[in-house]
């Protein structure tokens, strides 16, 4: 069995799509804890882009570092790449995360979760219309419907609070779920005769200087780190790197839908860890398990499509 068989196989894919989403899921808490170290208000945009910034900066050094030593070989782009990097550095790193930060500003995080949660849905149009990159099927719409209905149930309470839409914090989210669904369709694209963790690094860190250099513009600045903080920066960067990475790698070898749908276990991930780290576990109760049980069909419906489909969208 080569590589590529090892990275279609079922089984290896849900696995390391869940290390990912885990990855992600814990990225809630620490974001959180981080802007309480820092100081960083939740409607202070400009010091969330420039911490964000240097964030993904460090991530794509990160993943550059690891993926060299892992390959024994620097990993540095030829002319041709530059191109794909700033295509998926654009939709990846710069236009979601500049539409997430001055969006959630503005809008409640349970209204950003649902909308974000979209970003599934959005991936599998945009790879089957736009890119043309597999055959969007009622088994993979009928899946993503039902992934989206555990996000909705997750955030349901606080979601009926506020059902008002304004465009400059709920359109700027949608517009970040936009962005995530052209960067999965890009990346599987783009990578293509490319290395993903390579495409993955250096996007992050082109993308994180951008990003970092609009903070400042707006006027952010860069945080004072503690010891602490700073730790915990290194854990998010670490995020960032090592779950996009596998990510990318999991997009190149296999259809967008057979991964992004696993993305609905993002907010799964994200309520179990803050309720073990921030001691939120009033949010483990019925309504978490139902929605917990429609995402895990969701990702069982869109993924039970026959393996010879599979086999030619790739």
């Amino acid at each position: 069995m080569n590589k590529k068989d090892i990275l279609q196989n079922i089984w290896i894919v849900a696995l390391l799509a869940f290390l990912c989403c885990a990855l992600w899921g814990s990225a809630f808490s620490a974001v959180k804890t981080g802007y309480v170290l820092l100081h960083i208000r939740d409607d202070a945009w400009a010091d969330q882009l420039t911490f964000g910034g240097l964030r993904f900066a460090v991530a794509g050094l990160m993943a550059l570092a690891g993926g060299s030593i892992l390959q024994k070989k620097l990993l540095i782009p030829q002319r041709q790449s530059f191109r794909k990097i700033g295509i998926i550095s654009f939709y990846q790193t710069i236009a979601q995360y500049f539409c997430y930060y001055i969006g959630l500003a503005h809008t409640s995080g349970v209204k950003a979760s649902v909308l974000v949660g979209a970003n599934v849905f959005l991936a599998i149009l945009i790879s089957g219309t736009i890119f043309h990159l597999e055959k969007i099927t009622a088994r993979k719409l009928t899946g993503s419907v039902i992934g989206f209905a555990g996000i909705v149930l997750i955030n349901l309470s606080g979601l009926l609070a506020g059902l008002r839409f304004n465009f400059i914090g709920d359109g700027m989210i949608l517009l970040c779920t936009v962005a995530s669904g052209f960067s999965s369709a890009s990346m599987k694209k783009l990578s293509k005769g490319e290395d993903p963790v390579l495409l993955s690094g250096w996007q992050f860190f082109f993308g994180g200087i951008v990003l970092m250099l609009i903070g400042m513009l707006g006027g952010g600045r860069i945080p004072h780190f503690t010891p602490q903080s700073f730790l915990l920066m290194l854990y998010l960067s670490f995020i960032s790197a090592a779950a996009y990475s596998i990510w990318a790698v999991l997009l190149k070898h296999n259809p967008v839908s057979r991964v992004a749908v696993f993305g609905f276990l993002n907010p799964v991930c994200g309520v179990v860890i803050s309720a073990l780290v921030l001691h939120e576990g009033s949010q483990i109760n019925l309504s978490f398990m139902l929605a917990l049980l429609l995402v895990c069909i969701g990702i069982i419906t869109v993924n039970a499509a026959p393996r010879q489909a599979t086999q030619n969208a790739n």
